[in-house]
């Protein structure tokens, strides 16, 4: 756990003190000029549940961030009917079907390289790897050439790298600047689209029924949330259990590998902060909240909260799947995530006995992270 303490303080070495010094004091305490910050995994599930008193939209919200600069019709920044329509339109997506027939294109030969690298003992940078792979997921789903996966990350990370604890909206410089960097993704999107060829994911969604605003924003809305948080979350996966000794144990037993991962997102927690605007008064727990008020939900605080990482203990119902979100906002792209974390570890683990030979923390980014994470092969 000091590792992942010391990627935090790295990405956050104002805010994550902060946040978690904030957990010591109570569960729900009002910051100024940050806001109403819930660290009770319990209270943080009620108000992501509870749609007649928060919402997305609103002062403070996922929307006052991300519509400027995607447009008002994505996941990220609706409610209600419209919210669920889209959702119901985007679901074939991300059937078992759908992914595990992506994951196929995009994933295989990447991972069997990996595989076999590591089979010959030389050294293999996973950050590296991951961030190829997720690019290349992204490519495919907007409908770029694979050669595009590093514009389709750095528009991601242009966008993310600007958001601040304190900051509820972005400047005009800002907004411009995010409009940019997704425009180089959205304008093939919008092609394939327009062409409305099923074999690509922009053309499926135009078949399914979406309108072009529809899909763009779902291009953007999946660059922003499909990016960097697996790009933080399994080099840190791996890390763990590499550090804990699970690594060669989980190699011998694969039937542990969900509560492997379960437990690693609970104490990485790849979404360290949900945001929540207060739509109608009410409480959270002692703390009486108004119309307008903004939520932070201390997703880190409310998943740490039940120890270290320790795959053998049972999840409390409130923490599971916590970082994944709840109520009508759960990931919509989750089966997604599992598969490719799933399509990694998988490699990593065929090719044991694998170690950690090198690594560094990445500074000042959104989402903590390392780096560079070296692993070699052989004993």
């Amino acid at each position: 756990m000091n590792r992942e303490r010391g990627l935090q303080l790295a990405a956050h070495p104002v805010a994550y003190p902060l946040v978690r010094g904030l957990a010591r004091i109570a569960p729900v305490v009002r910051v100024p000029r940050v806001g109403v910050v819930v660290s009770d995994a319990a209270l943080a599930k009620r108000v992501l549940t509870d749609t007649r008193h928060f919402t997305k939209t609103g002062p403070g919200s996922p929307a006052q961030l991300w519509t400027p600069v995607v447009g008002p019709t994505v996941l990220l920044n609706m409610e209600g009917a419209a919210h669920g329509e889209l959702r119901r339109k985007l679901s074939g997506l991300f059937t078992p079907g759908a992914v595990a027939a992506l994951c196929a294109r995009v994933a295989d030969e990447p991972m069997a390289s990996l595989r076999a690298e590591l089979a010959a003992g030389r050294r293999v940078d996973l950050v590296a790897v991951v961030r190829n792979l997720v690019g290349a997921v992204i490519c495919e789903l907007v409908g770029l050439d694979p050669a595009g996966a590093g514009p389709a990350l750095a528009a991601g990370t242009a966008v993310t790298s600007m958001i601040r604890l304190g900051r509820p909206g972005l400047t005009p410089a800002q907004v411009r600047a995010g409009r940019a960097a997704l425009g180089e993704l959205t304008r093939p999107a919008a092609r394939a689209y327009a062409e409305g060829d099923p074999a690509t994911v922009p053309g499926r969604m135009r078949a399914l029924g979406l309108t072009e605003e529809e899909a763009l924003g779902a291009v953007a809305a999946f660059v922003l949330t499909g990016t960097e948080t697996l790009v933080s979350y399994v080099p840190r996966l791996i890390a763990l259990l590499h550090d804990s000794g699970w690594l060669p144990r989980l190699a011998a037993d694969r039937d542990r590998v969900d509560d492997v991962v379960a437990e690693a997102l609970r104490v990485t927690v790849p979404s360290p902060v949900m945001l929540r605007s207060v739509a109608a008064d009410t409480t959270i727990g002692r703390v009486r909240v108004r119309a307008g008020d903004r939520v932070v939900i201390a997703t880190i605080s409310a998943a740490r909260a039940y120890g270290g990482f320790d795959p053998d203990r049972p999840h409390p119902v409130e923490v599971r799947q916590l970082w994944f979100g709840a109520g009508p906002h759960f990931c919509l792209g989750m089966p997604l995530a599992n598969a490719e974390i799933r399509a990694v570890l998988t490699a990593v683990l065929d090719a044991a006995p694998v170690s950690v030979v090198d690594r560094k923390v990445a500074r000042r980014v959104l989402i903590p992270g390392y780096e560079r994470l070296v692993l070699r092969g052989g004993r």
